[in-house]
């Protein structure tokens, strides 16, 4: 498979004989996820609509879902790694605060967890997995909530490792680690990839990982740079990524 369109990549000491397995981060790495939150939320809202209206109706007022979500946190902090129970929990609370059945919260749930793993590939997902898959063992490592089999994208991984399953994420070191013993590798022979410069980024070089940014919004990249260490590759997609690891 080859790349046909040039893509630029800013290299900072990129070892390539180093790598022996990949990492990839899922959400805005693979498919853009608020486009995903926000149909999740418009079915949410019409399942509301019909089984809880009056929070159908509170969850439209300004500010109230976020306000939900930062109260939830608050007194749950046991759970600030797990984007689900933080979202089931922040539906609960909804209920309960306008007197309708905070059992519902679980149903509710369901629903807007079935639409978001409805991903939609940026269109240089796909071809780059599958090019990776077949040099590499790659493992997904995500502080999200997405299901690989749900999405789609499964059958190029050899494991996956998620926050809320695993107990704690990203920028911490414990899920880094584990990604890599995973595939029988040491974390200093990982090339991590994903589009967050503090979670991604600052997370794998903490544990001698390589890191790739992936930044497909190039406003992203004019920014100071605040993390300290430097990405070894800055790509603005995973074509790029590729072409670096030698798809020419």
């Amino acid at each position: 498979m080859t790349f046909e369109t040039p893509a630029l990549a800013a290299h900072n000491g990129l070892d390539l004989t180093r790598i022996a397995a990949i990492s990839l981060d899922l959400d805005d790495t693979l498919w853009p996820i608020w486009p995903t939150i926000a149909r999740a939320e418009e079915v949410l809202h019409g399942w509301l609509l019909r089984e809880a209206p009056k929070t159908a109706e509170l969850l439209l007022t300004p500010g109230v879902l976020r306000e939900l979500r930062e109260a939830t946190e608050r007194e749950r902090s046991d759970l600030a790694h797990d984007l689900s129970a933080l979202r089931r929990e922040s539906i609960r609370a909804a209920l309960s605060r306008v007197g309708e059945d905070p059992a519902l919260a679980d149903a509710a749930f369901d629903v807007f967890f079935d639409e978001r793993q409805r991903v939609v590939l940026y269109d240089d997902a796909l071809p780059a997995l599958q090019w990776l898959s077949e040099r590499y063992p790659l493992v997904a490592i995500s502080n999200g909530n997405a299901d690989l089999k749900r999405t789609g994208v499964d059958a190029w991984f050899r494991t996956a490792f998620s926050a809320h399953v695993f107990g704690s994420g990203k920028p911490h070191a414990p899920i880094f680690q584990a990604a890599a013993a995973s595939v029988g590798v040491q974390p200093h022979q990982v090339l991590h990839v994903g589009d967050d410069a503090a979670l991604d980024v600052v997370g794998a070089l903490a544990v001698g990982m390589q890191a790739a940014w992936v930044v497909r919004h190039p406003e992203e990249e004019q920014k100071p740079w605040t993390h300290g260490a430097r990405p070894q590759l800055v790509v603005p997609d995973l074509q790029a990524l590729c072409r670096v690891l030698g798809a020419d």
